[in-house]
Order: structure tokens, then sequence, then C-alpha cells
């Protein structure tokens, strides 16, 4: 099927929408809003199947991975760094992750990878091109 390895692959930030209300919305303290405004992350992704490995590489060597198999519960990490568990689903061959405070989804789009979070209303979408 088209989807199986649809998400493996490098992925560097080109651009957002709705930065500033989103993270407002979620309490995201100011210096890791400052951090991450504009910020290169790199997303690196490795995909068995259902078996996830997704990395955001941060300027200045800060990672942060979440490893998680659909439909089964895992151990995630927020933007923020707050620790949690969710469980992905795959939706119409998207990602979907509800976090403590916002819904996520993921898809390959145009192959890019396009990212947006959702709180009370707000959406925070975020697009990367593939670089590897």
């Amino acid at each position: 099927s088209q989807g199986t390895m649809a998400f493996a692959g490098k992925y560097e930030f080109e651009g957002d929408e709705n930065y500033d209300a989103f993270v407002q919305k979620i309490g995201l303290s100011s210096d890791k809003v400052e951090m991450g405004r504009n910020c290169k992350i790199v997303t690196e992704v490795v995909q068995n199947g259902n078996d996830f490995t997704w990395t955001q590489h941060f300027p200045g060597g800060r990672t942060t991975t979440n490893t998680f198999t659909v439909g089964k519960e895992a151990d995630m990490e927020t933007m923020g760094g707050k620790k949690f568990k969710a469980t992905v689903k795959m939706e119409d061959g998207k990602l979907v992750a509800d976090f403590p405070n916002y819904r996520h989804t993921a898809e390959i789009s145009g192959g890019k990878l396009v990212e947006i979070s959702t709180s009370s209303g707000v959406v925070y979408k975020r697009t990367s091109k593939k670089i590897a």
C-alpha cells in the first residue's frame, strides 16, 4: 500500500502559521517560545510498518525522540518537554495523536511533511520540506 513507508525521511522546517497564538494557548514558557520561533527544526522519521521513531533535531544539538506503534499506547514527550502517554492512530493516511492539551496530526502532502496541532480552536500548522 502507498501509505506504508510514506513518512520515512528527513524534513527541514520551511514555515508555519499561527505559532504565537498556539504556544500562548498551550502555555509554553517564553524561553521555549523564542527557541521554537522560526526554528530550523529537522524532523527525522524512521518507519517500519506501524512502528515509528520520530526525532526532532533542534539547532544547538537538542533532540526530542518519540517512539511509538500505531494503535498502541506509548510514552511521549511534548514540545515543552512534558512526558505523557498517548495512542497514535492512523486516519486517512494521517498520524493522529492527542497530546495533553492539543491534538496533533501529521501527513505527507505534496512531498512535504505537514503537521497540524489544534488547541481550543487555535490551529498551528508547520510545513517541512524533504531533505533526505
